[in-house]
C-alpha cells in the first residue's frame, strides 16, 4: 500500500533530505508531496488523499503555539508531523501536546525510524477512523431498531435514548439525559400498581445481566401504561470496568393479548365457543374432587344429535353449522351457571351437572334437553327439526374418575339410540357388552401384528403457491378378514388399551421409511414422509433410539421423514418433550405439532420446541368456510412470525383453498387433493416419472392422472 506524504516547508535542503531519505527507506511505501508554504498545503489536503503531513515548524509563525493550534483544527483530520532545527527539540516535544503527531529534527533523520513513525501514525489515524466507522453505524443501527433502548452512567442517570425508547417512554432525548432512570423508565406491578425496582439499578450493583420482575408494565411520560419484556446488562470498556448500564425492552402488549386469545382458543371449540374436551375434563376432575369432599353426587351426560348428517347432506355444512351453534345456546338455558356444557366434536355435546346432582336432577334436566331441543329450528328461512339421544352416568355410583364417567356416559348413549333415539338412558353394566368387541378387536390385532395385515395409504401434501407436491403423509390401514381396509379410528383406542399401539406405531415408521427410500432409490422424487406419532410411542424411553435404528436400516435420510406429533401430547409435559424433541433433531428429522389449534399451547413452550412445521388443525381449516377464518389467520400468523411452515389439513374445497393461500399458508393437504391412496396409486399419480414431482393442487386425482 502506498501512503502519500505532503512536505510542507521552504527550506530546500530540509525537502531534498526528506526525499532521499523516503526513496532510502521504501521506494513502494511513500509518495511524497512538496509545497513551500501553509496556504499552499491547504487546497492540496482538501483533495482528502494526503495521509500525513510534515510540516516546518518556521511557517506557521516560529514557536508560536496558538498559530500551531490553529494550524492542527484546521485539518483536524490529518495527522501532522512536525519539522525543527536540531537544537530546538524542546520545542519540538511542547508541540506533541498543542496536537502534533510526531516530529522530526533536520539533519537527523534516520531512514528505517522514520518510516516506522509514519505507519505508526498513519495507522492509528486508520484505527481511529475505523472506530469512528463503527461507532457510526452502531448508532445508526440503534436508531434503526425496533426495540428500544436506554443507556446509563454508573450512577443510574440517563445518558442515551434511541428514538423507540423516545417513543415508549413519552420522553425525548435531549430531556432525558441527566435523568434518573427511575424517572424515564418508571415500572410498576400490573397487578397493584406498586413501584418495581428498575433492572438498571441491579445490574449497576451487580454487574451482570438482569431479567424484569414478572407482571411489570412502563408507565410512560403521560401516565398510559403498556406491557413490556426487557433485559438489562452492564456495558464494560475495553479494560473490562464496568462504566454504566444499558436496558433493551419492547411493547409485548399485542403478544400478551394473542397468547390470551391462543390460549381460548385452546380450551373451547372454534363454532360454538363452548368449553372444548380439554377445559371439559379440567372441570369434571374439579367436580369429583369437590364432590369427594361434600359427599354429593355429580352426573355426566353424553348428548349425540340423531341423524344430523342428513341435514349436512341435505343443507350443507354451512347450515348445519349454524344449527349446531343454535344447539348449544338451547342446552345452555337448560343448566345453570354452575353447570359446563362442551361440544365434544361433530354432532356430540357433553354436559357436567355439577355437584348436589343426583339421578333424579339428572332426569329432569335430560327431559329438559329433550324438550327443548325438539322444538323446531328456523335457520336462514330454513326450518329444522331435530332430537337427541342422552346417556348418562353418575359419580361415584358408575366410577370415581373422568374417563370412565365419559366412557359409561358414551356407552348409555349408544343405547339411548338403539332404544329408538330422542330418548336418555342411565349407564349400568350390563351395557359393558361392547366391552365384548373390543375383546374381539384386540385379539385381532394381535393376530394382525403377527400376519402384517396392516398397510400404508399416502396423502400428498401441496404447496400452495406453486401446486408442487412437498410430500406426503403416512396413513395406517388395517385389512381386516371381515370388516375389509379398516381406519384408524375403530382400532387405535383399543390398541391402545390392550399394549399394541406402540408395537403398530414401529410398524407404520419402519415401513413409511422403507417405501420412502424404495421410490427414491427408483428415482421418484419424494421431499419427504410424515409419520403420525402417538403419546405412547412418543413418551416410550427408547422412542429416539428406534427412530434413529429405523433411519439406519432403511437407508433413508433423516431430513426426508417429519415425524408429527399433536399439539395436546407435546403439551402434557412440556419440559419432557422438549428434551425428546431436541434429541430428535439431533438425528436431523424433521418435527411438526400436528392438530395445531384443538390443545392448549403455551408460546412461551411453543418457542422452546425445536420445531419446523405447524399443521393448522382441519376443524380450525373447516371453520373458514363459515366465519371470517380469523382463527386460521392467527395461526398462520404465529407460525410465520415464529418462522414455522405452516401447512394445513383437511381442505375440501376452493373456499378454503383460495383463503390459505391468499395468507400465505405454505402448504395444504385434504380431500380436495386427494384421499390416502396405496403406494402404487401415490407413486402413479404424484410422483410420475423418475425425477418428475407432481403438480395437482387443487383437483382431485381421477382414473390414472391428475
Amino acid at each position: 500500500m502506498v501512503y502519500r506524504v505532503l512536505i510542507v516547508t521552504a527550506d530546500t535542503e530540509a525537502r531534498d533530505s526528506l526525499y532521499v531519505t523516503f526513496a532510502d527507506a521504501t521506494a513502494d511505501s511513500f509518495c511524497a508531496e512538496w509545497v513551500a508554504s501553509w496556504s499552499a498545503a491547504l487546497p492540496r489536503l482538501q483533495a482528502g488523499d494526503i495521509d500525513v503531513v510534515v510540516l516546518d515548524s518556521v511557517l506557521p509563525g516560529s514557536k508560536d503555539s496558538d498559530a500551531f493550534v490553529q494550524v492542527f483544527a484546521s485539518v483536524p483530520h490529518v495527522p501532522i508531523i512536525t519539522l525543527w532545527a536540531a537544537h530546538d527539540q524542546a520545542h519540538a516535544e511542547r508541540s506533541l501536546a498543542l496536537g502534533a503527531k510526531g516530529y522530526l529534527l533536520k539533519g537527523l533523520f534516520a531512514g528505517y525510524l522514520m518510516m516506522q513513525l509514519m505507519e505508526q501514525i498513519i495507522g492509528r489515524k486508520r484505527a481511529d477512523a475505523h472506530q469512528s466507522l463503527e461507532r457510526t453505524r452502531a448508532q445508526m443501527t440503534l436508531h434503526s431498531i425496533s426495540d428500544a433502548v436506554i443507556g446509563t452512567d454508573m450512577q443510574g442517570v440517563v445518558d442515551y435514548l434511541n428514538p423507540a425508547a423516545e417513543r415508549m417512554t413519552g420522553w425525548p432525548h435531549d430531556e432525558a439525559r441527566g435523568q434518573p432512570i427511575t424517572r424515564v423508565m418508571n415500572l410498576v406491578n400490573r397487578k397493584t400498581d406498586a413501584a418495581v425496582p428498575n433492572p438498571v439499578g441491579l445490574v449497576l450493583r451487580e454487574q451482570q445481566p438482569m431479567g424484569m420482575a414478572a407482571g411489570t408494565v412502563l408507565v410512560r411520560r403521560d401516565g398510559s401504561q403498556v406491557a413490556i419484556d426487557d433485559s438489562a446488562a452492564p456495558i464494560v470498556d475495553l479494560e473490562g470496568h464496568v462504566s454504566g448500564a444499558v436496558i433493551v425492552f419492547h411493547d409485548v402488549s399485542e403478544a400478551r393479548s394473542m397468547t390470551l386469545k391462543m390460549a381460548h382458543l385452546a380450551q373451547h371449540d372454534v363454532l360454538t365457543q363452548l368449553p372444548n374436551r380439554v377445559l371439559l375434563n379440567d372441570r369434571i376432575v374439579q367436580a369429583i374432587g369437590l364432590a369427594e369432599r361434600s359427599g354429593n353426587a355429580i352426573a355426566l351426560m353424553f348428548i349425540d344429535l340423531d341423524h344430523f348428517k342428513c341435514i349436512n347432506d341435505a343443507h350443507g355444512h354451512a347450515i348445519g353449522d349454524q344449527l349446531l351453534q343454535a344447539v348449544a345456546q338451547r342446552l345452555l338455558s337448560c343448566v345453570r351457571n354452575s353447570d359446563t356444557v362442551s361440544r365434544n366434536g361433530g354432532d356430540e355435546f357433553v354436559v357436567l351437572l355439577a355437584e348436589g346432582r343426583n339421578m333424579q336432577d339428572a332426569s329432569i334436566t335430560a327431559q329438559k334437553i329433550t324438550t327443548a331441543l325438539a322444538e323446531p329450528f328456523v335457520i336462514d328461512r330454513h326450518e329444522l327439526r331435530v332430537t337427541c339421544s342422552i346417556g348418562i352416568s353418575v359419580c361415584p355410583a358408575d366410577a370415581d374418575n373422568a374417563e370412565a364417567l365419559l366412557k359409561h356416559a358414551d356407552t348409555a348413549m349408544y343405547h339411548a339410540k338403539q332404544a329408538g333415539r330422542n330418548n336418555y338412558q342411565f349407564f349400568k353394566q350390563a351395557m359393558n357388552l361392547r366391552a365384548l368387541e373390543r375383546k374381539d378387536v384386540e385379539s385381532a390385532l394381535a393376530e394382525a401384528l403377527v400376519r402384517q395385515d396392516f398397510m400404508l395409504h399416502y396423502q400428498p401434501k401441496f404447496n400452495l403457491q406453486t401446486g408442487v407436491v412437498t410430500g406426503a403423509e403416512a396413513l395406517l390401514r388395517w385389512v381386516h378378514p371381515q370388516w375389509g381396509i379398516t381406519l384408524p379410528e375403530r382400532f387405535v383406542a383399543v390398541a391402545e388399551e390392550c399394549g399394541l399401539l406402540v408395537q403398530i406405531g414401529r410398524w407404520v415408521l419402519r415401513e413409511a421409511c422403507r417405501q420412502t427410500r424404495q421410490w427414491q432409490e427408483q428415482g421418484l422424487s419424494l421431499a419427504s414422509v410424515a409419520v403420525n406419532i402417538s403419546a405412547l410411542e412418543f413418551l416410550h424411553p427408547d422412542f429416539v433410539a428406534n427412530v434413529q435404528a429405523t433411519l439406519q436400516a432403511t437407508g433413508l435420510p433423516a431430513a426426508c421423514l417429519q415425524l408429527e406429533i399433536s399439539e395436546c401430547v407435546l403439551m402434557h409435559d412440556a419440559a419432557i418433550s422438549t428434551g425428546i424433541l431436541q434429541r430428535l433433531k439431533d438425528l436431523g428429522v424433521q418435527l411438526a405439532v400436528d392438530d395445531f389449534g384443538t390443545g392448549y399451547s403455551s408460546l412461551n413452550y411453543l418457542l422452546a420446541f425445536p420445531i419446523d412445521v405447524l399443521k393448522i388443525d382441519k376443524s380450525v381449516v373447516h371453520a373458514i368456510s363459515t366465519s371470517s377464518g380469523l382463527v386460521a389467520q392467527a395461526m398462520i400468523l404465529v407460525g410465520s412470525s415464529l418462522q414455522y411452515k405452516v401447512v394445513a389439513e383437511g381442505v375440501e374445497n376452493l373456499a378454503q383453498l383460495s383463503f390459505l393461500k391468499n395468507r400465505q399458508c405454505a402448504e395444504g393437504q385434504g380431500y380436495l387433493f386427494s384421499h390416502g391412496l396405496r403406494n402404487d396409486q401415490f407413486a402413479r399419480l404424484f410422483l410420475g416419472k423418475p425425477g418428475v414431482t407432481g403438480e395437482c393442487a387443487g383437483a382431485r386425482p381421477s382414473g390414472d392422472g391428475c
